[in-house]
């Protein structure tokens, strides 16, 4: 009787396979929104998701100034920034960054949500942030991401 020996196959940089979604924030809210992009960004949403390994795929996001914050949030949330020296410290609502600069507020939701070491840093150069509805990557041809 022969044993069945099974491998388990890992990703690497010659099998992945990076497809581009877009993604429209209008009526979206910012958590719950970030999370799904995070996942897609990781490359949780494929079947040899690999954790070592950067899998995912690359996502634009547009309409980021229509996103939504649920009960008070919109209100009370403070943004905080600080620079290092002493009095340095810099706080914003966001209902004064959404005006100032939409993009950003998506892109700390979801930089929060995505691993804190180099693999995470690689992952979030795939996300790409427009406060409009016109982006500039028409020519990678991207699919509309269904939640």
């Amino acid at each position: 009787m022969s044993k069945l020996h099974f491998t388990t196959k890992h990703a690497n940089e010659a099998t992945v396979e990076r497809n581009w979604y877009v993604v429209d924030g209008t009526n979206q809210t910012v958590g719950r929104i970030s999370s799904k992009i995070a996942s897609v960004l990781r490359g949780k949403n494929k079947a040899y998701y690999t954790p070592h390994v950067d899998c995912g795929d690359f996502v634009i996001i547009i309409n980021a100034e229509k996103v939504l914050f649920t009960g008070n949030k919109f209100h009370d949330k403070q943004y905080i920034n600080y620079s290092g020296f002493p009095g340095g410290k810099k706080e914003e609502a966001a209902q004064d960054l959404i005006k100032r600069r939409p993009e950003v507020v998506m892109e700390r939701a979801v930089k929060g949500m995505l691993p804190k070491n180099r693999l995470g840093r690689k992952m979030y150069k795939k996300l790409f942030v427009y406060a409009g509805d016109k982006h500039p990557h028409t020519a990678q041809q991207p699919k509309e991401f269904k939640f």
